[in-house]
């Protein structure tokens, strides 16, 4: 039972120093060897390896993608005409010589990207001061990248070689910062404001045009009308009169009567009408008091 025990305790044994020398390095990554603390080997392709057991020799791992580093600080940098802006950027880079990073930047992605991140905003620093903000805002932006880019590259590729490589630097957005930006907002709604009070204001005046002009031909076409009203009206009548005047001229004594009746009926149009007048002197009655003989009628 004992050399059963024996020998199961020295295959876990074997088993543990066995799994302890193999590591996988993915396609992802580089694998670094380490021996005693000094970089034994970087072994670049992915596969299986083998290495001596801790403490002799440990593995570490290095991302070998495009990684990227977006801006953190939002502290406003001065331009060439001393305003206030702040930026928001992002890197492109990628380690490509893991014995170099290690040595010179740290062994973890995040050490190199906290010194990149320092270079970086130093670079932008420096360049934006060179520049007013039309030109961090017009076609010059791209030069403004390619120079923070190029100056960001002298310093990796130094005295002591960071080991990476920087693909591309750019810039997301400038803007002022927030006291700047609030009087900018606030003298954009006033220059808005004017130029809608000086709409309303035109589209008044144009209105009261309008509504002038209208009543103006209105009342020329309620005058024309008028004056064709009168003047149709006038023709009536000189027409009525002129058929009056050849009617009552054949028979004088039925004009005489015709207009005593209309005289009568426009005396006595009311039950209430009252009228005090002597009816044997009076001419008013003189066709009811003497009668009146009218001509004869022809069949």
């Amino acid at each position: 039972m004992n050399r059963l025990g024996f020998i199961f305790s020295s295959l876990l044994f074997l088993f543990a120093i066995a799994s302890s020398m193999l590591f996988v390095v993915d396609q992802r990554q580089f694998g670094v060897v380490f021996a005693l603390g000094q970089i034994k080997e970087v072994i670049t392709e992915p596969g299986l390896n083998f290495k001596l057991p801790p403490p002799f020799q440990n593995v570490s791992y290095i991302d070998k993608r495009l990684l990227t580093l977006d801006s953190t600080d939002n502290e406003p940098v001065l331009t060439a005409e001393k305003q206030r802006v702040v930026i928001d950027w992002y890197v492109r880079w990628r380690i490509s010589e893991p014995t170099e990073y290690i040595r010179n930047v740290g062994t973890t992605e995040a050490a190199g990207a906290s010194q990149l991140n320092r270079v970086v905003r130093n670079a932008f620093q420096e360049e934006i001061n060179k520049r007013t903000v039309k030109e961090l805002l017009s076609a010059k932006r791209e030069q403004l990248m390619d120079d923070v880019k190029g100056e960001v590259l002298s310093q990796v590729r130094g005295i002591k070689p960071w080991g990476v490589d920087v693909i591309d630097v750019r810039i997301t957005r400038v803007d002022y910062v927030d006291a700047i930006t609030e009087s900018v907002y606030r003298r954009m709604e006033a220059e808005r404001k004017r130029v809608a009070n000086e709409l309303r204001s035109t589209g008044a005046a144009e209105g009261e045009k309008i509504r002038a002009d209208a009543d103006r031909q209105r009342e020329i076409t309620v005058a024309n009308a008028y004056r064709d009203a009168q003047k149709i009206k006038g023709e009536g009548d000189a027409e009525a009169s002129k058929l009056y005047a050849e009617s009552f001229g054949r028979d004088p004594q039925f004009a005489q009567f015709y207009r005593s009746l209309d005289a009568y009926k426009s005396s006595f149009n009311k039950k209430s009408d009252v009228m005090v007048l002597d009816p044997s002197s009076s001419e008013f009655f003189k066709s009811m008091r003497g009668g009146v003989t009218l001509p004869p009628v022809k069949k």
